[in-house]
């Protein structure tokens, strides 16, 4: 096996973001709409089941928080062995980083399956379902180490600047899902209905053999695990400069649910309706920004390898090109969700509380998608750059310092149209000063890597 290059040093900078991009695209849509394909087979099973699997989705999210952050570490200090030249390096952080997140999230799983009563009922679930939650949970988490490892382990892909592999077993991994949902959720065979268990047992399922394939492909096709036992202290700095950017990855994650669930409090004043309105509205945003999210998963790699090969001048351009596409992509975004707010909301709901509610979010929130694009990007390329901070401060300052505080003025001064308008100036504004940090830090520290060299 060849050592990996620091393929993207070198070539268009526009070519390789794009050539990276459509790949993790197709993965993430293909995993969002394996999401919705779930949420369809326990709504048949029964609003019991699709509250219990609501119950969980928290949790969830903290779990992927924790998923991304350790990516984030891992895709950083790898790309930035890799356009060091320095394979051996590179082959050394991915290894450790893979136990790394095994011990963490094993540790997590265990923590999770002994606290899942006292958890779910302060989360408000009632007792008479805390049995079903509870086994549905202690399913879900055992296969939280297969989640974790097999995501931290395509970050590792990523960095070596391929992206299309790490997006192939994202999309087998979910069409396996897919497939085995109904057989173990309605039975089939001697396999007998499980429901709401039984989409557990296929998620589990899905992520052990995805965590197998990605294991074999890391080991045997790139050269990134080492059989080597690492010395304790080798070790040891691998998970310091994997947590160097990982932790505070996590956090950053983690601030937007934090900041949603103030806003939703804030939206409950106007009622169920408003609340159901603005999820059905949370959902499409999802489905549209899906780009946004792809980007951010390739550009910390990119920039990593050229920060290591000291090549300021394709950082720079990369964080133009993105910057630039995002906000042309987000105004034909607005447009599109503007043109289609009179025929959307109707196929969620046909109660004119809900769908209003839906149709004014889509008029005020898109015109700010380029800018929260932005943000995405210029918070992926901090971790990239092995510099996390300024994107944490970013993450803070959009949510806790200006969508909350805005929002709630807002909705003093003009009700739920202010509370959206807030969402929209908060992305404006945040996304001006990620851009122009972001690309004020790429030069700084590309200084201080030529001053050192």
């Amino acid at each position: 096996m060849n050592p990996q290059p620091a393929r993207l040093t070198q070539g268009p900078v526009g070519r390789h973001l794009v050539n990276m991009t459509v790949p993790v695209l197709f993965g993430i849509t293909t995993l969002m709409a394996q999401s919705f394909i779930d949420t369809y087979f326990l709504g048949m099973v029964g609003d019991r089941a699709l509250a219990a699997y609501s119950f969980g989705f928290p949790i969830l999210m903290i779990v992927t928080s924790v998923a991304i952050g350790l990516g984030a570490g891992t895709s950083s200090v790898v790309a930035r062995a890799l356009g060091a030249g320095d394979h051996e390096r590179a082959r050394r952080l991915s290894t450790d980083s893979l136990l790394l997140s095994f011990l963490i999230t094993a540790l997590l799983s265990l923590i999770g399956i002994l606290t899942i009563d006292p958890l779910f009922r302060l989360l408000g679930a009632p007792n008479d379902m805390i049995p079903m939650i509870r086994t549905f949970m202690t399913i879900l988490y055992c296969g939280v180490p297969f989640l974790v490892i097999g995501m931290v382990g395509t970050s590792s892909m990523r960095a070596t600047g391929d992206t299309v592999l790490p997006s192939k077993l994202m999309v087998a991994a979910a069409i396996l899902n897919v497939a085995l949902d109904p057989i173990f959720i309605f039975g089939l065979g001697p396999i007998p209905a499980l429901g709401l268990n039984g989409a557990a047992i296929a998620a589990l399922i899905a992520r052990g053999i995805m965590f197998a394939g990605t294991i074999y492909f890391l080991a045997f096709r790139l050269d990134m695990i080492s059989f080597r036992t690492a010395a304790p202290g080798d070790m040891r700095r691998s998970w310091r400069d994997i947590l160097h950017v990982g932790l505070p990855a996590a956090g950053t994650n983690a601030i937007v649910p934090i900041g949603m669930a103030l806003i939703t409090a804030m939206i409950a004043r106007f009622g169920p309706e408003a609340v159901a309105g603005f999820g059905v509205a949370s959902r499409v945003e999802s489905m549209v920004l899906v780009i946004y999210y792809a980007m951010s998963s390739i550009i910390g790699p990119f920039v990593g390898q050229n920060l290591a090969a000291g090549k300021e001048g394709r950082i720079q351009h990369s964080l133009r090109l993105c910057a630039s596409f995002c906000l042309v992509s987000g105004l034909v975004i607005a447009a599109l969700l503007a043109l289609l707010s009179g025929v959307v909301p109707d196929l969620f709901s046909d109660n004119p509380a809900v769908t209003d509610v839906t149709r004014l979010f889509m008029w005020i929130a898109p015109i700010s998608y380029g800018a929260y694009g932005i943000v995405m990007v210029v918070n992926a390329a901090f971790n990239g750059l092995g510099n996390p901070m300024p994107g944490v401060v970013i993450s803070v300052t959009r949510i806790l310092a200006l969508y909350v505080p805005l929002a709630f003025i807002g909705k003093e001064l003009f009700g739920i149209a202010g509370i959206f308008g807030a969402y929209a100036a908060a992305n404006i504004l945040s996304g001006l000063l990620g851009y122009f940090w972001a690309k004020r830090n790429a030069h700084r520290l590309c200084e201080l890597r030529a001053a050192a060299s």
